[in-house]
């Protein structure tokens, strides 16, 4: 027997218990087996907002049935795909509430006496105690009655309690796990892959998308008048008495019916006809969708590094969308590697067999440890030959050992290069390894180069863009988001973006003195003029920054609700709202996460951490320049030469920092305010009614940049001697003639507008971390023995490798090698 059921429809309960059946899945007998069976009511939940995708039809049957034992539904619902199902289930009858907004407890007590369904969204893992008695089904006076806080109240039997909240991994107490019935609905791979298909078909064919979903409602219809066909057909004969071919109103009325079938009938095969002709031709998307599919569950692993790398579904529909939107061509006429699936993952790598599975469990797991076996090989030390030894092991690099022991002179070029990830491997290994072979033998032989080979093949499998080292520029962000999507800097030391959201401003407008540009600092007593600030700059389209908002803990709850208000009401279109935050700290535990996800994954996340290697320290301390800087002197040359000498110098600087105690004593905050008043002190000093014509006080500068300005942050007497060489080195009468060297292969420029310096830079530096670019530093040596010898400092880039590879097993699934398979 078939039900048309519906979650408020009570009677279905005594009929269920009568007839002996059962709510669990695995008896053909069972409500959701009956309830998956009924193409009738799975089309009107479709109709209702149900997403299509098996999942969610049997989480739907599952949250139909699990009323009959007084368990109420949790749902998991990350990505708000159940509610709007459940919103047109219910109607206007559903109460939805909040635990954090005033008197809810009252307004459930009223849906608890009335039988009205009450929806409380948003739960956290830490639900309210006062209505835990609800939800434990605490009933007293025999059932009539219900505990509600501290109150009794009469329990109406249509009463229905449903639980929600967005936590994707929500880790809630044993009571609450084993009172209700806890229901994921977070979108699978399947379902994002079908709701991404249809986005993409509705850009590139409208026309297939409008005829697939009238499609698919006329068949949702057709199985619903089917259904009530039978139904009726059905009950006539169980009402008719007597000789059923007698009764003619009986025939007539059977025949209709038969007609009006076998009408409905005959659409509905041609509809399933169409259907299936709609969906070849959408198919050519399929693998646009599922990659941007699989870059979202990428993204979401993200948060395991760190719990400011939360997004929601909806941003990522939105970089989806301006990415289709950026793209001019047809999807289905451009060449592969320049469409939206080109925008390959790791994963995606991975299941190409771009990064074998072995190969990548080397780079990723081996350690390169003190071996004792000593190494047959002259100039190789035991460690680098334990590697190759371990390396060897593997079948795509059987006999490596061998040849590099038999062959050890041809090895040695590579083993002696400057940047071995650009020289050829030498004998057959040139022609049998991949690229990412040669990643294995780099980090075997050359682990001070492993960083930026890895670079070079990022920027050769997805593109020079991936390595791009100058930082986005603000007024691109701002592209990316609207009005009602918040900003959030995540700030690094030494790093302060309001300087760029300032100058930024000043360029569209906004400004203090305009009172168009408003900048909050969070702390105590801040919150309401935070508020306020934020909704007079909503009304009236104002810029507003809240700064440190991790300081305001027990407000930003508030702050979650107040993004939520600003999502779902009309803002001016000129309204920008920009927050900063601190990272949590590693290792920090639950505690530490103390921004709601809610807030993360309303906002565009930008981080600008320190830049890594001379070239990127250049670019980025020229970025804080324009051409209206460089040509704001009376003595241009003079000013731009110098300017780029002082960027020059603040990238050294803080270059330096990355070497730790190699580098500097202490770790000194070096920062770009250091930068931008030394600038104006240059500036000033030039440009002052004795300097315009005067020699250039170089003594002057150099006490200034070296005992003011960076000088200030020094305290130890060694740091500050280094300090003094540069500006020695830097700051002298011969600087201001062409190609005086800064270091070695890197000369002055010749007088250039601004964008010319940042090309010189790129065609002039040497950006692979020659030590050239690191004059003071000494350059590595050979042992007595011959053996490459490399300076303390060359140890910094595999630091940062081994801490990255510390982060990468939790993003791995289970498995042999923790890859998933290419199923």
């Amino acid at each position: 027997m078939v039900l048309s059921i519906s979650p408020d429809n009570i009677s279905l309960y005594a009929f269920l218990f009568q007839n002996d059946l059962v709510v669990g899945a695995d008896s053909s007998d069972s409500v959701l087996a009956l309830l998956l069976e009924d193409e009738t009511v799975v089309g009107r939940w479709k109709n209702l907002g149900l997403p299509g995708d098996k999942a969610s039809i049997e989480n739907a049957a599952l949250f139909t049935s699990c009323f009959l034992l007084w368990r109420w539904p949790l749902l998991v619902d990350p990505q708000i795909r159940a509610v709007p199902w459940i919103r047109g289930t219910y109607g206007d009858r559903l109460l939805i509430v909040r635990t954090d907004q005033k008197g809810y407890l009252d307004l459930i007590e009223e849906a608890i006496i009335a039988g009205q369904p009450v929806l409380v969204e948003n739960l956290s893992e830490n639900i309210d105690p006062l209505l835990c008695p609800l939800i434990f089904c605490n009933f007293v006076k025999k059932g009539k009655a219900i505990k509600l806080g501290t109150k009794e109240v009469p329990f109406h039997q249509d009463f229905q309690l449903i639980l929600h909240t967005k936590l994707s991994n929500p880790r809630f107490g044993p009571e609450i796990q084993a009172q209700t019935t806890i229901i994921d609905f977070s979108v699978t791979t399947e379902g994002l892959a079908d709701q991404l298909l249809a986005e993409v078909v509705s850009k590139e064919r409208p026309d297939l998308e409008e005829s697939k979903d009238r499609l698919t409602k006329e068949q949702n219809e057709f199985a619903i008048t089917l259904k009530t066909l039978e139904e009726s057909l059905l009950s006539r004969l169980s009402e008719t008495e007597g000789n059923l071919v007698g009764d003619v109103t009986l025939v007539e009325s059977l025949e209709s019916m038969k007609a009006m079938a076998a009408e409905v009938q005959a659409k509905s095969v041609e509809s399933h006809k169409t259907e299936t002709e709609i969906n070849v031709a959408r198919e050519i998307y399929r693998d646009v969708a599922d990659r941007a599919a699989l870059v979202y569950f990428v993204v979401q692993d993200l948060a395991t590094l760190s719990p400011m790398y939360l997004f929601s579904l909806k941003a990522v529909k939105e970089v989806f969308h301006k990415a289709m939107t950026a793209v001019r061509e047809p999807w289905s006429l451009r060449k592969p590697q320049d469409s939206l699936a080109a925008h390959l993952t790791f994963q995606i790598l991975r299941l190409q067999n771009q990064i074998p599975g072995d190969a990548s469990e080397f780079l990723l797991h081996q350690t390169l440890e003190d071996s004792t076996l000593e190494s047959p090989v002259e100039y190789m030390s035991a460690n680098a030959w334990a590697a190759i030894r371990a390396l060897s092991s593997l079948d795509e690099f059987q006999g490596l050992d061998r040849d590099l022991e038999a062959t050890p002179k041809r090895w040695r070029k590579f083993l002696d290069s400057e940047f071995p990830e650009k020289e050829a491997l030498p004998q057959e290994w040139k022609n049998r390894a991949t690229a990412f072979h040669k990643l294995c033998i780099v980090r075997c032989l050359r682990p001070d180069r492993i960083v930026y080979a890895i670079r070079d093949f990022v920027a050769d499998v997805l593109g020079p863009a991936f390595v791009n080292s100058r930082s986005n520029d603000l007024d691109d962000i701002l592209g990316e988001c609207s009005s009602k999507t918040p900003i959030l800097f995540i700030l690094s030391p030494g790093v302060d973006p309001l300087h760029d959201l300032e100058a930024c401003g000043e360029r569209k407008g906004f400004n203090t003195a305009g009172g168009n540009f408003q900048n909050v600092s969070l702390g105590q007593g801040q919150e309401s003029i935070a508020e306020q600030t934020m909704d007079t700059g909503a009304s009236s389209g104002h810029w507003v920054v809240l700064q440190n908002i991790h300081l305001a803990k027990g407000w930003l709850h508030r702050l979650e609700k107040k993004l939520e208000e600003l999502g779902n009401n009309d803002v001016h279109e000129n309204f920008r709202l920009f927050l900063s935050a601190n990272p949590p700290e590693e290792g920090g535990g639950t505690e530490n996460k103390i921004i709601p996800p809610g807030v993360l994954e309303s906002c565009l996340k930008v981080t600008n951490e320190p830049p890594k290697g001379m070239l990127a320290n250049l670019h980025k301390a020229l970025d804080n320049f324009s051409q209206e800087t460089f040509d704001s002197s009376a003595r241009e040359g003079e000013f731009k030469s110098l300017l780029f000498t002082l960027c020059y110098f603040h990238a050294v600087l803080t270059e330096r920092k990355k070497f730790g105690s190699q580098g500097w004593n202490f770790p000194y905050p070096f920062n770009d305010s250091d930068l931008l008043i030394s600038a104006n002190v240059l500036h000033n000093h030039l440009d002052s009614e004795g300097g315009r014509s005067a020699i250039i006080p170089w003594d002057d500068l150099r006490f200034l940049f070296g005992e003011i300005m960076y000088g200030g942050h020094i305290t130890d007497d060694k740091d500050r001697k280094v300090c003094s060489a540069y500006l020695n080195r830097f700051f002298n009468s011969e600087q201001l003639e062409a190609d005086y060297p800064l270091c070695p292969g890197f000369g002055m420029p010749a007088v250039l507008d601004y964008e010319g310096y940042h090309q010189y830079v790129d065609e002039n530096l040497p950006w692979r971390e020659s030590l050239d670019v690191r004059p003071a530093l000494q350059r590595r040596d050979r042992l007595p023995d011959g053996r490459l010898q490399l300076p303390a400092e060359s140890l910094a880039p595999p630091r940062t490798f081994h801490r990255g590879l510390q982060r990468i097993p939790p993003l791995q699934p289970r498995g042999s090698l923790g890859f998933c398979s290419p199923q």
